[in-house]
Protein backbone atom coordinates (compact mmCIF):
# COMPACT_ATOMS: atom_id res chain seq x y z
CA UNK A 1 0.00 0.00 0.00
CA UNK A 2 2.94 2.14 1.08
CA UNK A 3 4.64 1.84 -1.92
CA UNK A 4 1.60 2.23 -4.36
CA UNK A 5 1.13 5.65 -2.52
CA UNK A 6 4.69 6.98 -3.64
CA UNK A 7 4.17 5.87 -6.81
CA UNK A 8 1.31 7.55 -7.58
CA UNK A 9 1.34 10.90 -10.03
CA UNK A 10 1.55 14.54 -9.66
CA UNK A 11 -0.65 17.37 -11.95
CA UNK A 12 2.24 17.78 -14.27
CA UNK A 13 2.88 14.07 -14.98
CA UNK A 14 -0.62 12.77 -15.39
CA UNK A 15 -1.71 15.87 -17.31
CA UNK A 16 1.53 14.75 -19.88
CA UNK A 17 -0.25 11.48 -20.38
CA UNK A 18 -3.41 12.41 -20.90
CA UNK A 19 -2.24 15.46 -22.75
CA UNK A 20 -0.35 13.89 -25.24
CA UNK A 21 -3.53 12.23 -26.36
CA UNK A 22 -5.93 15.27 -26.14
CA UNK A 23 -3.42 17.91 -27.99
CA UNK A 24 -2.03 14.96 -30.93
CA UNK A 25 -5.60 15.67 -32.06
CA UNK A 26 -3.98 19.22 -32.69
CA UNK A 27 -2.21 18.14 -35.65
CA UNK A 28 -4.93 17.37 -37.51
CA UNK A 29 -8.25 18.78 -36.01
CA UNK A 30 -7.88 22.10 -37.54
CA UNK A 31 -7.68 20.33 -41.21
CA UNK A 32 -11.05 18.59 -40.51
CA UNK A 33 -12.77 22.25 -39.00
CA UNK A 34 -11.54 23.91 -41.98
CA UNK A 35 -12.89 21.19 -44.81
CA UNK A 36 -16.40 21.59 -42.99
CA UNK A 37 -16.40 25.28 -42.56
CA UNK A 38 -13.73 26.94 -44.23
CA UNK A 39 -13.06 30.49 -42.46
CA UNK A 40 -15.43 29.28 -39.74
CA UNK A 41 -13.40 26.87 -38.24
CA UNK A 42 -11.53 28.68 -35.11
CA UNK A 43 -15.45 29.32 -33.61
CA UNK A 44 -16.54 25.86 -34.38
CA UNK A 45 -13.37 24.96 -32.68
CA UNK A 46 -14.34 27.07 -29.72
CA UNK A 47 -17.61 26.13 -29.75
CA UNK A 48 -16.14 22.51 -28.99
CA UNK A 49 -14.18 23.70 -26.35
CA UNK A 50 -17.53 24.53 -24.29
CA UNK A 51 -19.05 21.10 -24.75
CA UNK A 52 -15.00 20.52 -22.91
CA UNK A 53 -15.76 22.76 -20.30
CA UNK A 54 -19.15 21.05 -19.66
CA UNK A 55 -17.82 18.09 -19.30
CA UNK A 56 -15.00 18.78 -16.80
CA UNK A 57 -18.21 19.19 -14.47
CA UNK A 58 -19.45 16.16 -15.55
CA UNK A 59 -16.41 13.85 -15.33
CA UNK A 60 -15.21 15.95 -11.86
CA UNK A 61 -18.66 14.84 -10.28
CA UNK A 62 -18.50 10.98 -11.00
CA UNK A 63 -14.85 10.49 -10.77
CA UNK A 64 -14.18 12.31 -7.57
CA UNK A 65 -16.97 10.07 -6.05
CA UNK A 66 -15.90 7.02 -7.96
CA UNK A 67 -12.20 7.09 -7.94
CA UNK A 68 -10.96 3.90 -9.91
CA UNK A 69 -9.98 2.92 -13.12
CA UNK A 70 -12.32 2.51 -16.09
CA UNK A 71 -14.08 5.67 -16.84
CA UNK A 72 -17.35 5.34 -18.16
CA UNK A 73 -17.47 1.67 -17.90
CA UNK A 74 -17.07 1.56 -13.46
CA UNK A 75 -19.80 5.06 -13.41
CA UNK A 76 -21.98 2.98 -15.31
CA UNK A 77 -21.28 -0.25 -13.09
CA UNK A 78 -21.68 1.27 -9.97
CA UNK A 79 -24.30 2.91 -10.39
CA UNK A 80 -26.91 0.36 -12.95
CA UNK A 81 -25.95 -2.84 -14.05
CA UNK A 82 -23.69 -4.99 -16.07
CA UNK A 83 -24.91 -5.15 -19.44
CA UNK A 84 -24.94 -1.05 -19.67
CA UNK A 85 -21.25 -0.88 -18.22
CA UNK A 86 -20.52 -3.55 -20.72
CA UNK A 87 -22.15 -1.12 -23.45
CA UNK A 88 -19.54 1.59 -22.04
CA UNK A 89 -17.28 -0.95 -22.19
CA UNK A 90 -17.39 -2.07 -25.76
CA UNK A 91 -17.63 1.18 -27.03
CA UNK A 92 -14.62 2.70 -24.69
CA UNK A 93 -12.50 -0.14 -26.49
CA UNK A 94 -13.60 0.64 -30.07
CA UNK A 95 -12.49 4.38 -28.82
CA UNK A 96 -8.74 2.78 -28.49
CA UNK A 97 -8.94 0.70 -31.46
CA UNK A 98 -9.57 3.81 -33.58
CA UNK A 99 -7.46 6.34 -31.06
CA UNK A 100 -4.51 3.85 -32.10
CA UNK A 101 -5.21 3.16 -35.79
CA UNK A 102 -5.41 7.31 -36.19
CA UNK A 103 -2.55 8.11 -34.26
CA UNK A 104 -0.21 5.91 -35.90
CA UNK A 105 -1.44 5.97 -39.15
CA UNK A 106 -1.24 9.97 -38.91
CA UNK A 107 2.23 9.73 -37.10
CA UNK A 108 3.74 7.79 -40.42
CA UNK A 109 1.59 10.13 -42.78
CA UNK A 110 3.99 12.75 -40.97
CA UNK A 111 7.07 11.09 -41.37
CA UNK A 112 6.06 10.38 -45.29
CA UNK A 113 6.10 14.14 -45.91
CA UNK A 114 9.85 13.52 -46.02
CA UNK A 115 10.76 10.33 -46.55
CA UNK A 116 9.03 8.02 -49.07
CA UNK A 117 7.17 4.88 -47.63
CA UNK A 118 4.00 2.91 -47.62
CA UNK A 119 1.62 4.48 -45.45
CA UNK A 120 -0.67 1.43 -44.61
CA UNK A 121 2.23 -1.53 -44.20
CA UNK A 122 3.96 1.41 -42.09
CA UNK A 123 0.93 1.84 -39.97
CA UNK A 124 0.67 -1.50 -39.17
CA UNK A 125 4.50 -2.49 -38.47
CA UNK A 126 4.28 0.61 -36.01
CA UNK A 127 1.29 -0.72 -34.16
CA UNK A 128 3.01 -3.89 -33.64
CA UNK A 129 6.09 -2.60 -32.35
CA UNK A 130 4.11 -0.51 -30.15
CA UNK A 131 1.97 -4.23 -29.14
CA UNK A 132 5.15 -5.80 -28.55
CA UNK A 133 6.66 -3.70 -26.32
CA UNK A 134 3.55 -3.52 -24.07
CA UNK A 135 3.25 -7.73 -23.96
CA UNK A 136 7.25 -7.20 -23.01
CA UNK A 137 6.52 -5.16 -19.87
CA UNK A 138 7.66 -1.99 -20.67
CA UNK A 139 4.63 0.86 -20.05
CA UNK A 140 4.78 4.55 -21.16
CA UNK A 141 6.73 6.07 -18.58
CA UNK A 142 5.75 9.30 -17.42
CA UNK A 143 8.84 11.21 -17.15
CA UNK A 144 8.94 10.48 -20.91
CA UNK A 145 5.01 11.36 -21.77
CA UNK A 146 6.05 14.56 -19.89
CA UNK A 147 9.08 15.24 -21.73
CA UNK A 148 7.14 14.49 -25.49
CA UNK A 149 4.37 16.62 -23.74
CA UNK A 150 6.69 19.70 -22.72
CA UNK A 151 8.45 19.38 -26.59
CA UNK A 152 5.05 19.53 -28.35
CA UNK A 153 3.72 22.14 -26.56
CA UNK A 154 7.02 24.17 -27.69
CA UNK A 155 6.42 23.30 -30.75
CA UNK A 156 2.66 24.04 -31.14
CA UNK A 157 3.70 27.52 -29.34
CA UNK A 158 6.53 27.88 -32.17
CA UNK A 159 4.24 27.57 -34.58
CA UNK A 160 1.94 30.35 -33.39
CA UNK A 161 4.71 32.35 -33.16
CA UNK A 162 6.12 31.55 -36.59
CA UNK A 163 2.73 32.11 -38.22
CA UNK A 164 2.13 35.05 -36.56
CA UNK A 165 5.83 36.57 -38.27
CA UNK A 166 4.64 34.86 -41.86
CA UNK A 167 1.86 36.78 -41.78
CA UNK A 168 2.82 39.91 -40.50
CA UNK A 169 6.13 39.68 -43.20
CA UNK A 170 4.39 37.67 -45.97
CA UNK A 171 0.39 39.20 -45.97
CA UNK A 172 -2.62 36.99 -45.41
CA UNK A 173 -4.21 34.45 -47.66
CA UNK A 174 -7.65 34.68 -45.84
CA UNK A 175 -9.60 36.13 -48.57
CA UNK A 176 -8.84 33.62 -50.65
CA UNK A 177 -10.05 31.52 -48.07
CA UNK A 178 -13.21 33.42 -47.42
CA UNK A 179 -14.28 32.45 -51.14
CA UNK A 180 -13.83 28.94 -50.85
CA UNK A 181 -15.99 29.16 -47.56
CA UNK A 182 -19.05 30.85 -50.14
CA UNK A 183 -18.80 27.32 -51.41
CA UNK A 184 -18.79 25.15 -49.10
CA UNK A 185 -21.41 26.46 -47.64
CA UNK A 186 -23.72 26.38 -50.93
CA UNK A 187 -22.68 22.89 -51.21
CA UNK A 188 -23.92 21.98 -47.48
CA UNK A 189 -27.41 24.21 -48.08
CA UNK A 190 -26.60 26.66 -45.53
CA UNK A 191 -24.55 28.19 -42.39
CA UNK A 192 -26.69 26.25 -39.64
CA UNK A 193 -25.72 23.02 -41.23
CA UNK A 194 -22.51 23.85 -42.02
CA UNK A 195 -21.18 24.79 -38.97
CA UNK A 196 -23.06 21.71 -37.11
CA UNK A 197 -21.63 19.13 -39.55
CA UNK A 198 -18.17 20.84 -38.91
CA UNK A 199 -18.83 20.82 -35.00
CA UNK A 200 -20.31 17.10 -35.82
CA UNK A 201 -16.62 16.12 -37.36
CA UNK A 202 -14.56 18.49 -34.80
CA UNK A 203 -15.20 16.43 -31.91
CA UNK A 204 -12.42 14.46 -32.66
CA UNK A 205 -10.91 17.41 -30.84
CA UNK A 206 -11.47 16.30 -27.13
CA UNK A 207 -10.91 12.84 -27.70
CA UNK A 208 -8.83 11.99 -25.25
CA UNK A 209 -10.38 13.84 -22.85
CA UNK A 210 -11.70 10.33 -20.94
CA UNK A 211 -8.44 9.34 -20.59
CA UNK A 212 -7.50 10.68 -17.56
CA UNK A 213 -10.63 8.70 -16.08
CA UNK A 214 -9.23 5.86 -16.89
CA UNK A 215 -5.89 6.13 -14.52
CA UNK A 216 -7.47 8.02 -11.65
CA UNK A 217 -5.96 5.87 -9.40
CA UNK A 218 -2.19 6.34 -10.52
CA UNK A 219 -3.05 10.04 -9.95
CA UNK A 220 -2.35 12.20 -6.64
CA UNK A 221 -5.91 13.28 -4.47
CA UNK A 222 -6.91 16.30 -5.89
CA UNK A 223 -5.19 15.92 -9.30
CA UNK A 224 -7.61 14.77 -11.57
CA UNK A 225 -9.84 17.79 -11.70
CA UNK A 226 -6.34 19.79 -12.59
CA UNK A 227 -5.79 16.95 -15.57
CA UNK A 228 -9.25 18.01 -17.17
CA UNK A 229 -8.65 21.92 -16.51
CA UNK A 230 -5.21 21.84 -18.00
CA UNK A 231 -6.47 19.38 -20.90
CA UNK A 232 -9.22 22.11 -21.69
CA UNK A 233 -7.12 25.17 -21.55
CA UNK A 234 -4.83 23.31 -24.34
CA UNK A 235 -7.65 22.42 -26.20
CA UNK A 236 -9.46 26.14 -25.70
CA UNK A 237 -6.29 27.82 -26.77
CA UNK A 238 -4.21 25.49 -29.12
CA UNK A 239 -7.12 24.12 -31.59
CA UNK A 240 -8.84 27.43 -33.02
CA UNK A 241 -5.45 29.70 -32.93
CA UNK A 242 -3.69 26.75 -35.12
CA UNK A 243 -6.74 26.91 -37.45
CA UNK A 244 -6.68 31.31 -37.21
CA UNK A 245 -2.59 30.57 -38.65
CA UNK A 246 -3.27 28.44 -40.88
CA UNK A 247 -6.92 29.94 -42.49
CA UNK A 248 -4.45 33.16 -43.16
CA UNK A 249 -1.16 31.11 -44.89
CA UNK A 250 -2.48 27.99 -46.55
CA UNK A 251 -4.83 27.79 -49.52
CA UNK A 252 -7.73 25.53 -48.80
CA UNK A 253 -7.00 23.71 -51.71
CA UNK A 254 -3.80 22.27 -49.56
CA UNK A 255 -5.65 22.08 -46.29
CA UNK A 256 -7.96 19.32 -48.27
CA UNK A 257 -4.90 17.35 -50.00
CA UNK A 258 -2.71 17.49 -47.01
CA UNK A 259 -5.86 17.02 -44.41
CA UNK A 260 -3.93 13.92 -42.91
CA UNK A 261 -0.44 16.04 -41.96
CA UNK A 262 -1.52 19.50 -42.12
CA UNK A 263 0.99 21.09 -39.73
CA UNK A 264 4.08 19.74 -41.27
CA UNK A 265 2.75 21.13 -45.07
CA UNK A 266 1.37 24.35 -43.06
CA UNK A 267 5.31 24.23 -40.97
CA UNK A 268 7.11 23.99 -44.44
CA UNK A 269 5.19 27.08 -45.56
CA UNK A 270 5.72 29.35 -42.98
CA UNK A 271 9.29 28.01 -41.75
CA UNK A 272 10.84 26.29 -44.00
CA UNK A 273 11.85 22.86 -43.79
CA UNK A 274 14.32 22.57 -41.15
CA UNK A 275 10.68 24.29 -38.99
CA UNK A 276 9.30 21.24 -40.85
CA UNK A 277 11.51 19.05 -39.85
CA UNK A 278 10.53 19.52 -36.02
CA UNK A 279 6.85 19.57 -36.36
CA UNK A 280 7.28 16.34 -38.20
CA UNK A 281 9.51 15.11 -35.14
CA UNK A 282 7.14 16.17 -33.13
CA UNK A 283 4.04 14.91 -34.74
CA UNK A 284 5.71 11.24 -34.62
CA UNK A 285 6.67 11.41 -31.09
CA UNK A 286 3.26 12.55 -29.35
CA UNK A 287 1.46 10.32 -32.01
CA UNK A 288 3.45 7.46 -30.90
CA UNK A 289 2.93 8.27 -27.67
CA UNK A 290 -0.84 7.93 -27.71
CA UNK A 291 -0.94 4.57 -29.63
CA UNK A 292 1.24 3.47 -26.67
CA UNK A 293 -1.59 4.81 -24.05
CA UNK A 294 -3.90 3.15 -26.19
CA UNK A 295 -2.41 -0.50 -25.95
CA UNK A 296 -1.99 -0.12 -22.12
CA UNK A 297 -5.06 1.33 -20.95
CA UNK A 298 -7.62 -1.47 -23.59
CA UNK A 299 -5.12 -3.97 -21.33
CA UNK A 300 -6.81 -2.43 -17.94
CA UNK A 301 -9.83 -2.31 -19.37
CA UNK A 302 -10.57 -5.33 -20.89
CA UNK A 303 -8.66 -7.35 -18.24
CA UNK A 304 -11.16 -5.23 -15.55
CA UNK A 305 -14.22 -6.55 -17.69
CA UNK A 306 -12.73 -10.59 -17.97
CA UNK A 307 -12.38 -10.06 -13.70
CA UNK A 308 -15.73 -9.19 -13.71
CA UNK A 309 -16.95 -11.87 -15.83
CA UNK A 310 -17.75 -9.58 -19.09
CA UNK A 311 -15.65 -10.79 -21.25
CA UNK A 312 -14.29 -14.72 -21.24
CA UNK A 313 -12.12 -15.31 -18.36
CA UNK A 314 -9.29 -16.22 -21.64
CA UNK A 315 -8.23 -12.57 -21.65
CA UNK A 316 -7.38 -12.36 -18.13
CA UNK A 317 -4.55 -14.52 -18.83
CA UNK A 318 -0.99 -12.75 -18.01
CA UNK A 319 2.66 -13.50 -18.93
CA UNK A 320 5.74 -13.40 -16.65
CA UNK A 321 6.15 -9.22 -17.59
CA UNK A 322 2.79 -8.71 -15.75
CA UNK A 323 1.26 -7.66 -19.23
CA UNK A 324 -2.31 -9.08 -21.01
CA UNK A 325 -0.99 -10.78 -23.92
CA UNK A 326 -3.77 -12.16 -25.48
CA UNK A 327 -5.81 -9.07 -25.22
CA UNK A 328 -2.79 -7.29 -26.79
CA UNK A 329 -2.93 -9.66 -29.80
CA UNK A 330 -6.46 -9.37 -30.90
CA UNK A 331 -6.55 -5.54 -29.98
CA UNK A 332 -3.51 -5.39 -32.95
CA UNK A 333 -5.60 -7.43 -34.71
CA UNK A 334 -8.54 -5.34 -34.38
CA UNK A 335 -6.89 -2.60 -35.29
CA UNK A 336 -5.13 -3.46 -38.45
CA UNK A 337 -8.74 -4.98 -39.65
CA UNK A 338 -10.56 -1.48 -39.08
CA UNK A 339 -7.52 0.29 -40.93
CA UNK A 340 -7.72 -2.15 -43.87
CA UNK A 341 -11.03 -2.11 -44.55
CA UNK A 342 -11.33 2.05 -44.02
CA UNK A 343 -8.01 1.81 -46.17
CA UNK A 344 -6.45 4.53 -44.12
CA UNK A 345 -9.31 7.08 -45.03
CA UNK A 346 -8.33 9.63 -42.07
CA UNK A 347 -12.50 10.82 -42.65
CA UNK A 348 -13.94 7.71 -42.45
CA UNK A 349 -11.46 6.39 -39.21
CA UNK A 350 -12.19 9.81 -37.37
CA UNK A 351 -15.92 9.21 -38.23
CA UNK A 352 -15.70 5.79 -36.44
CA UNK A 353 -13.16 6.96 -33.70
CA UNK A 354 -16.27 10.07 -33.14
CA UNK A 355 -18.84 8.24 -32.91
CA UNK A 356 -17.49 5.63 -30.45
CA UNK A 357 -15.71 8.07 -27.85
CA UNK A 358 -18.50 10.65 -28.62
CA UNK A 359 -20.74 7.35 -27.25
CA UNK A 360 -18.63 6.73 -24.30
CA UNK A 361 -18.81 10.63 -23.02
CA UNK A 362 -23.14 10.58 -23.46
CA UNK A 363 -23.05 7.35 -22.19
CA UNK A 364 -20.87 9.23 -18.58
CA UNK A 365 -23.24 12.02 -18.71
CA UNK A 366 -26.11 9.60 -18.82
CA UNK A 367 -24.50 7.58 -16.10
CA UNK A 368 -23.80 10.84 -14.18
CA UNK A 369 -27.74 11.35 -14.24
CA UNK A 370 -28.52 7.80 -13.07
CA UNK A 371 -26.35 7.73 -10.25
CA UNK A 372 -28.24 10.71 -8.79
CA UNK A 373 -31.06 8.76 -8.99
CA UNK A 374 -29.72 5.51 -7.86
CA UNK A 375 -26.85 6.25 -5.84
CA UNK A 376 -28.33 9.41 -3.92
CA UNK A 377 -26.62 8.83 -0.30
CA UNK A 378 -23.18 8.24 -2.66
CA UNK A 379 -20.30 10.98 -0.86
CA UNK A 380 -19.21 13.36 -3.51
CA UNK A 381 -16.77 16.29 -3.26
CA UNK A 382 -18.45 18.39 -5.99
CA UNK A 383 -21.94 18.33 -7.93
CA UNK A 384 -22.15 19.44 -11.51
CA UNK A 385 -24.62 21.43 -12.35
CA UNK A 386 -27.85 19.81 -13.63
CA UNK A 387 -28.07 21.70 -17.16
CA UNK A 388 -24.27 20.98 -17.54
CA UNK A 389 -24.93 17.63 -17.70
CA UNK A 390 -27.93 17.88 -19.94
CA UNK A 391 -26.11 20.29 -22.46
CA UNK A 392 -23.41 17.68 -22.52
CA UNK A 393 -25.57 14.29 -22.91
CA UNK A 394 -27.53 17.10 -25.94
CA UNK A 395 -24.30 17.98 -27.64
CA UNK A 396 -22.24 14.35 -27.95
CA UNK A 397 -25.73 12.96 -28.97
CA UNK A 398 -25.86 15.55 -31.61
CA UNK A 399 -22.50 14.84 -32.82
CA UNK A 400 -22.63 11.28 -33.30
CA UNK A 401 -25.80 12.12 -35.49
CA UNK A 402 -24.12 14.77 -37.60
CA UNK A 403 -20.85 12.15 -38.28
CA UNK A 404 -23.93 10.11 -39.43
CA UNK A 405 -25.54 12.47 -41.82
CA UNK A 406 -21.33 13.45 -43.07
CA UNK A 407 -20.94 9.97 -44.22
CA UNK A 408 -23.86 6.77 -42.92
CA UNK A 409 -20.60 4.48 -43.62
CA UNK A 410 -19.42 5.78 -40.24
CA UNK A 411 -21.95 4.36 -38.67
CA UNK A 412 -21.83 0.81 -40.34
CA UNK A 413 -18.08 0.75 -39.47
CA UNK A 414 -18.81 1.32 -36.14
CA UNK A 415 -21.40 -1.78 -36.63
CA UNK A 416 -18.94 -4.13 -37.83
CA UNK A 417 -16.98 -3.95 -34.38
CA UNK A 418 -19.99 -3.27 -31.63
CA UNK A 419 -22.59 -5.41 -32.21
CA UNK A 420 -19.94 -8.27 -32.66
CA UNK A 421 -18.57 -6.85 -29.53
CA UNK A 422 -21.36 -6.57 -27.51
CA UNK A 423 -22.90 -10.06 -28.66
CA UNK A 424 -20.06 -11.73 -27.12
CA UNK A 425 -19.79 -9.47 -23.63
CA UNK A 426 -23.93 -10.40 -23.73
CA UNK A 427 -22.72 -14.06 -24.21
CA UNK A 428 -20.71 -14.32 -21.26
CA UNK A 429 -22.71 -12.26 -18.57
CA UNK A 430 -25.54 -14.10 -19.67
CA UNK A 431 -23.94 -17.27 -19.79
CA UNK A 432 -26.24 -18.96 -17.26
CA UNK A 433 -29.61 -17.81 -18.74
CA UNK A 434 -28.31 -19.25 -22.11
CA UNK A 435 -26.92 -22.64 -20.54
CA UNK A 436 -30.49 -22.88 -18.53
CA UNK A 437 -32.63 -22.65 -21.86
CA UNK A 438 -30.12 -25.11 -23.82
CA UNK A 439 -30.39 -27.60 -21.18
CA UNK A 440 -34.42 -27.76 -21.25
CA UNK A 441 -33.76 -27.83 -25.50
CA UNK A 442 -31.42 -30.53 -25.47
CA UNK A 443 -32.78 -32.87 -22.57
CA UNK A 444 -33.01 -35.75 -24.98
CA UNK A 445 -29.57 -35.87 -26.29
CA UNK A 446 -27.81 -37.07 -23.01
CA UNK A 447 -24.29 -36.76 -24.00
CA UNK A 448 -24.47 -33.13 -25.01
CA UNK A 449 -26.85 -32.23 -22.11
CA UNK A 450 -24.36 -33.96 -19.72
CA UNK A 451 -21.29 -31.26 -21.36
CA UNK A 452 -23.49 -28.27 -21.34
CA UNK A 453 -24.81 -29.53 -17.40
CA UNK A 454 -20.98 -29.29 -16.42
CA UNK A 455 -20.20 -26.14 -18.51
CA UNK A 456 -23.58 -25.15 -16.55
CA UNK A 457 -22.43 -25.73 -12.91
CA UNK A 458 -18.82 -23.91 -13.76
CA UNK A 459 -20.47 -21.08 -14.43
CA UNK A 460 -22.19 -20.83 -11.58
CA UNK A 461 -19.75 -21.64 -9.39
CA UNK A 462 -18.63 -17.72 -8.90
CA UNK A 463 -18.20 -16.52 -5.64
CA UNK A 464 -19.35 -13.17 -4.32
CA UNK A 465 -19.12 -11.44 -0.85
CA UNK A 466 -21.83 -8.06 -0.33
CA UNK A 467 -21.96 -6.35 2.75
CA UNK A 468 -25.23 -6.03 4.49
CA UNK A 469 -25.77 -3.35 7.40
CA UNK A 470 -29.90 -4.27 7.98
CA UNK A 471 -32.56 -6.16 6.71
CA UNK A 472 -34.02 -4.15 4.24
CA UNK A 473 -30.94 -4.16 1.84
CA UNK A 474 -31.06 -7.82 1.81
CA UNK A 475 -33.60 -8.68 -0.88
CA UNK A 476 -32.03 -5.79 -3.24
CA UNK A 477 -28.41 -6.85 -2.86
CA UNK A 478 -29.92 -10.71 -3.80
CA UNK A 479 -31.71 -8.86 -6.41
CA UNK A 480 -29.05 -7.30 -7.73
CA UNK A 481 -26.61 -10.49 -7.60
CA UNK A 482 -29.12 -12.14 -9.54
CA UNK A 483 -29.56 -10.46 -12.46
CA UNK A 484 -26.21 -9.34 -12.93
CA UNK A 485 -23.74 -12.26 -11.65
CA UNK A 486 -23.61 -16.21 -12.43
CA UNK A 487 -22.40 -16.90 -9.78
CA UNK A 488 -24.49 -19.01 -6.85
CA UNK A 489 -22.22 -18.66 -3.59
CA UNK A 490 -23.10 -15.98 -1.84
CA UNK A 491 -21.25 -14.68 1.73
CA UNK A 492 -22.86 -11.86 3.50
CA UNK A 493 -20.82 -10.28 6.06
CA UNK A 494 -22.39 -7.82 8.96
CA UNK A 495 -20.16 -5.98 10.57
CA UNK A 496 -21.45 -5.22 14.01
CA UNK A 497 -18.82 -3.27 16.66
CA UNK A 498 -20.32 -1.60 19.49
CA UNK A 499 -23.97 -2.76 17.93
CA UNK A 500 -26.28 -5.34 20.08
CA UNK A 501 -27.16 -8.18 18.20
CA UNK A 502 -30.39 -7.19 16.49
CA UNK A 503 -29.76 -6.42 13.16
CA UNK A 504 -27.95 -9.67 12.67
CA UNK A 505 -30.59 -11.34 14.12
CA UNK A 506 -33.29 -9.88 12.08
CA UNK A 507 -30.89 -10.65 8.95
CA UNK A 508 -30.33 -14.44 10.05
CA UNK A 509 -34.17 -14.89 10.74
CA UNK A 510 -35.13 -13.43 7.33
CA UNK A 511 -32.49 -15.31 5.31
CA UNK A 512 -34.75 -18.83 5.36
CA UNK A 513 -37.68 -17.27 4.70
CA UNK A 514 -36.70 -15.82 1.20
CA UNK A 515 -35.67 -18.77 0.50
CA UNK A 516 -38.36 -20.86 1.63
CA UNK A 517 -40.95 -18.34 -0.39
CA UNK A 518 -38.78 -19.41 -3.50
CA UNK A 519 -37.81 -16.02 -4.04
CA UNK A 520 -33.96 -17.00 -4.45
CA UNK A 521 -33.73 -20.96 -3.95
CA UNK A 522 -30.82 -21.34 -6.17
CA UNK A 523 -28.13 -19.05 -4.02
CA UNK A 524 -26.11 -20.92 -1.36
CA UNK A 525 -25.63 -17.94 0.91
CA UNK A 526 -23.37 -17.88 4.02
CA UNK A 527 -23.93 -15.38 6.61
CA UNK A 528 -20.88 -13.73 8.57
CA UNK A 529 -20.94 -11.20 11.42
CA UNK A 530 -17.49 -9.95 11.83
CA UNK A 531 -16.58 -7.72 15.45
CA UNK A 532 -15.04 -4.85 13.82
CA UNK A 533 -16.68 -1.68 12.35
CA UNK A 534 -17.16 -1.90 8.33
CA UNK A 535 -14.19 0.26 6.75
CA UNK A 536 -11.29 -0.54 4.69
CA UNK A 537 -9.70 -3.02 7.34
CA UNK A 538 -12.69 -4.68 6.88
CA UNK A 539 -13.00 -5.09 3.47
CA UNK A 540 -8.82 -6.02 3.37
CA UNK A 541 -9.61 -8.82 5.96
CA UNK A 542 -12.51 -10.52 4.11
CA UNK A 543 -10.64 -9.97 0.63
CA UNK A 544 -7.65 -11.88 2.47
CA UNK A 545 -10.25 -14.44 4.32
CA UNK A 546 -11.62 -15.60 1.40
CA UNK A 547 -9.05 -15.10 -1.43
CA UNK A 548 -11.47 -13.21 -2.91
CA UNK A 549 -10.69 -10.18 -5.77
CA UNK A 550 -12.42 -6.71 -4.17
CA UNK A 551 -14.57 -6.24 -7.50
CA UNK A 552 -16.21 -9.21 -6.29
CA UNK A 553 -17.14 -7.63 -2.98
CA UNK A 554 -20.42 -5.59 -2.63
CA UNK A 555 -21.17 -2.74 -0.51
CA UNK A 556 -23.69 0.24 -0.03
CA UNK A 557 -22.87 3.97 -1.00
CA UNK A 558 -19.91 6.03 1.16
CA UNK A 559 -21.90 8.66 2.90
CA UNK A 560 -20.49 11.65 4.14
CA UNK A 561 -20.58 10.59 7.72
CA UNK A 562 -17.95 8.01 6.89
CA UNK A 563 -14.40 8.64 8.21
CA UNK A 564 -12.66 6.99 4.39
CA UNK A 565 -13.43 7.55 1.04
CA UNK A 566 -14.50 5.50 -1.94
CA UNK A 567 -10.76 5.17 -3.15
CA UNK A 568 -9.49 4.00 0.35
CA UNK A 569 -12.00 0.57 -0.57
CA UNK A 570 -9.86 -1.26 -3.41
CA UNK A 571 -12.06 -0.96 -5.84
CA UNK A 572 -15.42 -2.65 -4.73
CA UNK A 573 -18.86 -2.68 -6.64
CA UNK A 574 -21.32 -0.37 -4.74
CA UNK A 575 -24.58 -1.54 -5.71
CA UNK A 576 -27.35 0.35 -3.74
Amino acid sequence: MKQHVHTKLNQFFATAICGNDILSSALYVSGIAIIFSGIYAPIVLLIVSIVLFLYKAVYTEVVEALPINGGAYNCLLNGTSKTLAAIAGVMTTLSYIATAVISAKIAIEYVHTLVEIPVIPATIVLLGIFGLIVISGIKDSAKVALGIFIFHILTLIAFLLVGVWFIATHGSIFSENVGQTVQIIADRGSIIRTIFLAFAASLLGVSGFESSANFVEEQQKGVFRKTLRNMLIGVAIFNPLIAFIILHTVPYGIVNAAKDFLLADAAGIIGGQVFQIVVVADAFLVLSGAVLTSFVGVSGLLSRMAADNCLPEFFSHKNDKDSYPRIIVGFFVLCSSILLITKGELLSLAGVYTIAFLGVMSLFALGNLILRETRTELKRTYYAPVPFIILAFLATTAGIVGNAIINPHNLLFFSYYFVPGMILVLIVIYQGSILHVLLRLLAQFPILNKQIHDRYVNSADGNFIAFVHNVDRLHSILDYVNRNENGWNITLIHCSEGEDETKFNEIKEALPMLQKAGVFPHFNINLVQKKMPFGPEAIDEVAEEYDINKNRIMIGSIHHHHPYDYEDLGGVRIIF
